[in-house]
């Protein structure tokens, strides 16, 4: 009876051994597929992020121009108006 006791003590220390193993085994296949998806999923990250940079520069380009249109008419517009006053003066004096 005694190497029954021993066998089935030996059985349970060798299954909780496979456990284990089968669990570091387990953790570091789930590390290394980490380990390479990172870089690439990062990469990803900056280039998702580059475009963004690109889009937002290219809608700050456009409000900005849609800015300067506005400024640039406005002046003309209100040079035209002066220059139409001053003749207007000039024709008053003259007559």
């Amino acid at each position: 009876m005694d190497s029954g006791v021993h066998s089935k003590r030996l059985e349970s220390y060798m299954r909780k051994l496979l456990t284990a193993a089968c669990s570091i085994a387990f953790a570091a296949g789930l590390v290394l597929a980490q380990a390479q998806e990172g870089p690439k999923a990062e990469a990803q990250d900056a280039g998702h992020d580059l475009k963004q940079a690109g889009k937002d520069t290219g809608h700050a380009a456009k409000h900005t121009g849609k800015a300067i249109k506005k400024g640039t008419k406005k002046g003309v517009h209100k040079t035209a108006k002066k220059t139409k006053e001053g003749a207007q003066k000039l024709e008053d004096k003259t007559k």
